[in-house]
C-alpha cells in the first residue's frame, strides 16, 4: 500500500515556517464569461511572481457566490495555494455549509471568514440572515465545527463602522483567534503606523495571531472619492492633496505607486509577516510596486521581470 501524499500546507503553516515575508493577491470573480479570458490573463502575470496563496472574493449577499467557487476551484486546479471566502451577508447557515462542500470538494481547506458589509456599504445597519450567523466569530466557529479547514479574519487597521472604537476592533480580532482563526488579513489602509497600532492593541490582549497588511495601490484621481465612499478606507489628508495637486493623470500615478511602495517598505522594516495586494483584477501597478522590493525580486520569473522594465 504506498504511502499517504505529504497533506498541503496550510496558510498558518506556511507562516509557521516562512523565513522570509508572504506575498498574496486576492482577485474578483469574473462577472461573465466574457470576463474570464481577462481574469485568468491578470492571474498569469501576477503568478510570475510565485505567491505564496491566492483567493477570490465573495460578493456582498453572496451575490457571486457561484463565480467566487468557480473561481476559487479555478485557482486551485492551477496549483496554487488557494483560500476560500465566505460571508454572513444574506446567507443562511445551510448555503455556508455548502459553500464549504463546494470548497472541500475542490481541495480547498483554507478559508477566509468575513461578517461582510451590507449592499449599501459599511455604514448600512447590519441585518443578520433570519437562518444565518450574526457575525465573523460565529462564522468562524460553524467552518470549523464543518471540518478540517484553517481560518483567517479580517483585522481592521482604520477604524470600523459604525462603532469608531479601535479597541473593540482589537478585540473582536481576539475573540476570532480565540474561537480558532489562524491568521488575519486586514481592510485597505494607507499609512503603515495604523497597522503597527492595531498589532500593538491585538498583543496587548494577549493574542499572537499573525495580521497581514492588505496593499492596493491608489492610481487614477477617481479612486479618491471611490475609497473615500469606503468609511473604514479614509485617505491621509497629505495624500490627498497631493493627488489633487498633480498635474496630469502620470503624476497622479507615480505618486500613487511611491506611496504604495513606501508604506510596503515601513511595513516589511516593522515586522509583517506578508503583503496582500488587492489587485482589483489588474495587475501593472501591483506588479510594478512588487517589482521595487527586494525580497519579491528573487521570486519573479526573468522574463517576466524584463517586461515589467
Amino acid at each position: 500500500m504506498s504511502a499517504d501524499p505529504t497533506p498541503t500546507p496550510t496558510i498558518a503553516d506556511l507562516l509557521a515556517a516562512a523565513t522570509e515575508p508572504l506575498l498574496s493577491f486576492e482577485f474578483f470573480p469574473p462577472r461573465s464569461a466574457e470576463e474570464e479570458p481577462t481574469f485568468t490573463k491578470v492571474v498569469d502575470k501576477l503568478g510570475s511572481f510565485a505567491p505564496d496563496f491566492v483567493s477570490v472574493t465573495y460578493g456582498a449577499s453572496g451575490s457571486t457566490r457561484g463565480r467566487t467557487i468557480d473561481a476559487t476551484r479555478l485557482l486551485a486546479q492551477r496549483g496554487d495555494a488557494t483560500v476560500g471566502h465566505l460571508t454572513c451577508v444574506s446567507q443562511s447557515r445551510k448555503d455556508t455549509a455548502e459553500a464549504l462542500e463546494a470548497y472541500r470538494s475542490s481541495g480547498i481547506t483554507n478559508v477566509l471568514a468575513i461578517r461582510g458589509d451590507m449592499p449599501g456599504g459599511p455604514t448600512q445597519r447590519w441585518e443578520q440572515h433570519p437562518e444565518g450567523l450574526g457575525n465573523a466569530t460565529q462564522l468562524v466557529e460553524f467552518i470549523l465545527d464543518s471540518g478540517d479547514f484553517c481560518v483567517g479574519v479580517a483585522a481592521f487597521p482604520n477604524v470600523h463602522q459604525p462603532d469608531n472604537d479601535p479597541e473593540l476592533d482589537a478585540r473582536i480580532v481576539v475573540e476570532k483567534a480565540n474561537a480558532g482563526a489562524e491568521f488575519a488579513i486586514t481592510q485597505l489602509f494607507f499609512e503603515a503606523p495604523r497597522w503597527v497600532e492595531l498589532v500593538e492593541r491585538v498583543r496587548a490582549r494577549g493574542s499572537d495571531i499573525p495580521i497581514i497588511p492588505g496593499i492596493m495601490p491608489l492610481t487614477v484621481i477617481t479612486q479618491i472619492e471611490r475609497f473615500a465612499a469606503l468609511a473604514d478606507c479614509e485617505l491621509p489628508a497629505d495624500f490627498v492633496a497631493q493627488l489633487r495637486a498633480a498635474g496630469d493623470p502620470a503624476e497622479v500615478r507615480r505618486i500613487g505607486l511611491e506611496r504604495a511602495e513606501r508604506m510596503c517598505h515601513e511595513l516589511l522594516e516593522a515586522g509583517a509577516p506578508g503583503l496582500q495586494f488587492f489587485t482589483q483584477n489588474r495587475w501593472q501597478a501591483t506588479s510594478e510596486v512588487i517589482s521595487r522590493l527586494p525580497w519579491t525580486r528573487s521570486r519573479q520569473e526573468p522574463s517576466s521581470a524584463a517586461s515589467h522594465g
